[in-house]
């Protein structure tokens, strides 16, 4: 789906697509790079060993699991540098700050610490995205897509994980307020299939002009 007429404005050079497990990101991510002509950044999720063994028994398998996503995440962040993102936009489905998120909820306190360390040195090589665009949606809506898209390692995700994830990535987007944050409410879009909810969130961001606003497709632009 192409919608002709909505162009990025310079300064916009690496955006983010940012929001809580089966929210939609990936799918938004897509759709934005191929409507902007750049490149698509996509997370490399199912390369984690121990993912499914982290869902069954999160305390156990918590600190290898959140390992392995920083570095991996690292690693892919890394590269956007070599990319130029001053000759190419780029759209990517979650940003490296993300790793705090879930280490806060996930990790023991001597683990966090031990975490932060690392986290903190790796943090300074990683570029800061010129606007995220977070996608929010309930429990209910996130568990509904989780479950329609089959993943064999999701299967033990409960709702009052997603509660307390939901919880973490509020409190990042709307207490630190570092990044230029564009607040998407998805219970009710359909950005593949609506053309009118895609379009509408084209819209807001064209006209986003910093801070943090809201848009709730069909609703339009909050301040």
């Amino acid at each position: 789906m192409f919608l002709g007429g909505f162009q990025l404005t310079p300064e916009f050079r690496f955006v983010v697509v940012e929001g809580p497990i089966g929210v939609g990101k990936t799918t938004l991510c897509t759709l934005l790079a191929s409507q902007w002509g750049g490149g698509a950044v996509l997370e490399e999720v199912e390369e984690n060993p121990f993912l499914s063994r982290f869902y069954k028994k999160r305390e156990a398998w918590a600190f290898q699991t959140q390992l392995f996503f920083m570095l991996s995440r690292y690693k892919q962040q890394k590269k956007l540098i070599q990319l130029d993102l001053f000759q190419k936009m780029i759209v990517a489905d979650y940003m490296f700050a993300k790793d705090r998120i879930f280490a806060s909820i996930n990790l023991s306190d001597d683990e966090f610490a031990l975490y932060e360390k690392l986290s903190l040195i790796l943090s300074e090589e990683i570029p800061q995205p010129d606007l995220v665009i977070y996608l929010q949606g309930s429990c209910d809506s996130l568990l509904r897509r989780i479950s329609g898209r089959g993943r064999s390692f999701e299967t033990d995700i409960s709702q009052s994980y997603l509660t307390k994830l939901t919880d973490a990535y509020n409190d990042y987007f709307f207490r630190a307020r570092i990044h230029p944050t564009l607040v998407v409410n998805t219970d009710h879009a359909d950005f593949r299939q609506n053309s009118e909810d895609f379009h509408g969130l084209l819209e807001a961001v064209r006209n986003f002009s910093g801070g943090i606003q809201s848009y709730v497709p069909r609703l339009g632009t909050r301040k």
